[in-house]
C-alpha cells in the first residue's frame, strides 16, 4: 500500500462510510453550553464538583484556571486544573464555605448517596450534596447545575432522575434562576426555556433528558 510501508495485520472497518464526523450527545451539548456561559461571565474564581475531566473541565481549562473537587483520586496533572479530593457528603471544610463566585456541578448530583463511586448509601445524599454546593457559593455568585430530568425515579445504583420542577424548586429561596436549559431525549438543546410554564410539569417532554440550571445567589 505504498513504498516504505510494511503490510500489518488485517484491520478492516467497513461500516463507517455514512457516519457523521462525531457524536454530539447530551454531554457534549451540556459541556459546551456551560463552558460558553462561564467564558462570558469571566468569574474571579471557578470551582467544579464532579464534572467530567475529559469533557467539561477540559473545555474550561483551555481558557482559565479551575479548581476541581471529586470524591475520586486524579493522579494525572492537567494544565490549569488544581485537583482536590473531597467527599461533599461529609461536613464542608471551612475553607470551602463561600469560597467562589462561580461553581459548576454537571451530571453529578444524581449520584450522591448511591454508592457508585465509593460514597456511603444515603437516600438523601443528593440533598446533602446540594446543601454543600449552595454553601460554597459566595453571595452574588452563580451555580451551574445539571442533572437528568424526567419522571422522578431512582435507577439504582446508576443515578436518580429528577422532575424538572424539582430542579427549579431547589432555588426557590435565596436564589434567582437566570437560565434553565433543556437537552431533550433526541439530544437537542433548548436554551432559556420558559421554566415557569406548563411544560415543566411533563419535564419538557423528556423521559431521560438533561436540565441545566444557572442560578445566582442573592447578595
Amino acid at each position: 500500500m505504498g513504498e516504505g510501508f510494511a503490510w500489518g495485520p488485517e484491520f478492516a472497518i467497513l461500516d463507517e462510510w455514512n457516519e457523521t464526523s462525531g457524536g454530539l450527545g447530551a454531554y457534549f451539548l451540556q459541556d459546551q453550553r456551560v463552558a460558553h456561559l462561564i467564558h462570558e461571565e469571566c468569574p474571579r474564581r471557578h470551582v467544579d464538583v464532579g464534572s467530567r475531566l475529559d469533557g467539561f473541565i477540559g473545555n474550561l481549562a483551555i481558557f482559565r484556571e479551575v479548581d476541581v473537587i471529586d470524591i475520586r483520586p486524579q493522579p494525572t496533572p492537567v494544565r490549569n486544573v488544581t485537583f482536590h479530593q473531597l467527599d461533599l457528603m461529609e461536613e464542608l471544610p471551612q475553607e470551602w464555605v463561600r469560597c467562589t463566585d462561580s461553581l459548576s456541578c454537571l451530571h453529578t448530583i444524581e449520584h450522591f448517596g448511591l454508592g457508585r463511586y465509593g460514597d456511603p448509601i444515603d437516600a438523601t445524599g443528593h440533598l446533602k450534596g446540594l446543601a454543600q454546593l449552595k454553601q460554597m457559593v459566595a453571595p452574588g455568585g452563580r451555580l451551574y447545575l445539571s442533572a437528568p430530568i424526567g419522571t422522578q425515579r431512582v435507577e439504582f445504583n446508576a443515578h436518580r432522575v429528577f422532575a424538572a420542577s424539582t430542579l427549579t424548586g431547589w432555588f426557590a429561596d435565596g436564589w434567582e434562576i437566570e437560565h434553565f436549559d433543556v437537552i431533550d431525549d433526541d439530544n437537542r438543546i433548548h436554551e432559556a426555556v420558559a421554566w415557569r410554564g406548563a411544560e415543566i410539569e411533563n419535564h419538557f417532554g423528556c423521559r431521560l433528558g438533561v436540565g441545566i440550571v444557572v442560578a445566582r445567589k442573592n447578595p
